[in-house]
């Protein structure tokens, strides 16, 4: 299973793809695949045939899973997507931005 430096409410923001620019949460995240859904981007729609508990059947639209190399963290004090380094004060893992130095969470 993949270390992952992004986790679940987290706001990132998306580098690259057509959703480039865009700024949400993380969902969900898919550490076996390196992967995670953020609310609002990449959405898809997927045909559902009708069932008994949706007659009418239709279309439904939701976040397609993206890779966590095309998204960076929005840092919560200096408010800029930053890289995220890990320190180990008092052999606890800390996450913390790269750019002001400020522990996450």
């Amino acid at each position: 299973m993949a270390n992952m430096k992004i986790r679940k409410g987290d706001t990132v923001k998306v580098i690259t793809g057509k959703d480039a620019g865009k700024i949400g949460e993380v969902k969900r995240v898919i550490p076996a695949k390196h992967r995670v859904v953020v609310e609002k981007v990449a959405m898809v729609k997927k045909s559902q045939r009708p069932t008994q508990q949706n007659p009418n059947g239709g279309f439904l639209e939701f976040e397609a899973p993206i890779d966590v190399s095309n998204v960076m963290l929005v840092c919560p004090s200096c408010d800029t997507p930053t890289r995220v380094g890990i320190k180990r004060p008092d052999g606890k893992r800390v996450r913390y931005c790269k750019r002001c130095g400020a522990t996450i969470e």
